[in-house]
């Protein structure tokens, strides 16, 4: 018997694949029609076949909370997720456009501080914030860039459009998955990826490493990736993509402040950095400069990068953009700074920092997601609907105590794409992690990490709670 979407049920979700009628959408046909040629047991075959090439490359994250086993795979569904092409242009418009302001924002806070002065954004929420970096004020990183590489998350609601979730300006991840998955999709279904436009995202090591070339003034610059070690949960990326540049993956033993440079240590040798990817978060970079306990940062770095003579992405301070508080004024923020208003608008947000909102917060939190400010990977988080009366009486006296570090938006009803589940398909929900490169201008990489609910009915996608992967097909 073949494989057929014939018996899958939208349930009132916008569909990423069918329409509210039934009818597979436009970028999806090929696909469609190809699959249903398929047995049951062929597709079920090149699913699990998918799955194991991911276990065979090493493609791992690290799971530290539980006694079974730290090591898994993401796992990955091979029904991809499509985007047309005027979908793509409006959603890279956007990105451009929040890119752009974010990084005027960051400049701004840590030189004339003039929003803060306007009134735009509240001071006491910067000065608050535990990511705004005191030793960064009055620092210009190289070419005036502050973020470059970013990770936004991106949702569809009913109606089908875009909105942002949050925003990821430290050290965002998933980048090697999205490669990835385009590599098996290649190898799972190379007839359909030949008929249907999809645009490729295979030269985004190379465009990483153009960028990172760019923000340094030296010729031939040398580039490494700073990795906190192989136990981090993304360590599998921080290799993959020094593998795939070309560059050398170094942790805090591999490199020394030396005669006012960074320095690598090789068997020739002392060898000068000029630019570092790090992965590793601001305050662990340097003890002398932030946290004095950090085992992974190199001391004196800091001075290094005041001097001008390191280029470091994404920049020192960065995180302060990121802050789940300052996403609520983000919309204000480009307005303030572009004379624009957002292409792509933010998730309703309720400030609990402020008293209105934390008062309608506090009586309606059985509807509401409520979110820790500085918390990511699906922690610190309760999803009202889902949530038990103790659950949210715990939240209650968390606001109560600390208003400043929540937030609260409305339950989203995500949008879905069919998954393979058993032998047949069902809806799960997805949100999508599009990458964007700030070097010579800002580059939208056209595709993204989508991330996939695998449990039925949940809203949380992410890898450490239980999410997957699909390959992202943008369109021309």
């Amino acid at each position: 018997m073949n494989f057929s979407f014939d018996n899958y049920q939208t349930e009132g979700f916008f569909d990423e694949m069918f329409d509210a009628q039934g009818n597979v959408r436009m970028g999806y046909e090929a696909f469609k029609e190809r699959v249903e040629q398929l047995k049951i047991e062929e597709f079920i075959r090149r699913h699990q076949a998918a799955e194991r090439s991911l276990m065979a490359m090493g493609i791992t994250f690290n799971v530290y909370s539980e006694n079974e086993g730290t090591e898994r795979i993401m796992p990955v569904d091979i029904i991809p997720r499509v985007i047309e092409a005027d979908d793509w242009k409006k959603t890279e418009k956007g990105l451009i456009q929040r890119i752009t302001a974010l990084n005027m924002f960051l400049d701004d806070i840590y030189h004339d501080q003039k929003i803060l002065k306007d009134g735009i954004v509240p001071r006491e929420l910067i000065e608050t914030s535990k990511d705004f970096l005191r030793p960064c004020v009055g620092i210009r990183p190289p070419k005036g860039i502050y973020i470059h590489i970013t990770g936004t998350d991106l949702i569809r609601g009913d109606d089908g459009k875009f909105m942002v979730l949050e925003d990821n300006l430290r050290c965002p991840s998933g980048v090697s998955y999205m490669l990835e998955n385009r590599e098996l999709l290649k190898r799972t279904f190379p007839e359909v990826l030949g008929k249907t436009r999809v645009q490729s995202i295979s030269d985004y090591p190379n465009k990483l490493l153009q960028m990172l070339q760019h923000i340094s003034d030296r010729p031939n610059p040398t580039v490494c990736v700073l990795t906190p070690g192989i136990y981090n949960s993304a360590y599998f990326e921080h290799s993959y993509l020094a593998q795939q540049m070309g560059v050398e993956l170094v942790d805090s033993r591999d490199l020394v402040v030396h005669d006012g440079y960074v320095k690598m240590r090789t068997t020739k040798g002392f060898q000068i950095v000029d630019v570092i990817y790090r992965r590793i978060d601001d305050t662990f970079l340097d003890p002398k400069a932030f946290n004095p306990d950090s085992l992974i940062g190199i001391p004196g770095i800091f001075d290094v990068y005041k001097k001008g003579r390191i280029a470091l992405a994404n920049a020192p301070g960065t995180g302060v953009a990121d802050d789940k508080v300052i996403y609520a004024y983000v919309p204000r923020i480009i307005k303030y700074y572009l004379g624009e208003d957002p292409i792509i608008p933010n998730v309703e947000t309720f400030i609990c920092g402020e008293e209105d909102d934390c008062k309608y917060v506090l009586e309606n939190i059985e509807k509401l997601v409520v979110k820790e400010a500085n918390e990511a990977g699906g922690y610190g988080m309760l999803i009202g609907p889902k949530s038990t009366k103790a659950e949210q009486e715990i939240f209650k006296a968390r606001i109560k105590a600390n208003p400043r570090n929540y937030i609260a938006q409305p339950t989203i009803s995500l949008s879905r794409v069919p998954c393979l589940i058993d032998d047949h398909s069902e809806g799960r929900h997805v949100d999508l992690r599009p990458y964007i490169l700030y070097g010579d201008g800002v580059k939208v990489i056209p595709g993204g990490l989508t991330r996939v609910a695998l449990r039925k009915g949940s809203l949380v996608v992410n890898s450490s709670q239980g999410g997957g992967s699909k390959d992202t097909w943008v369109l021309y």
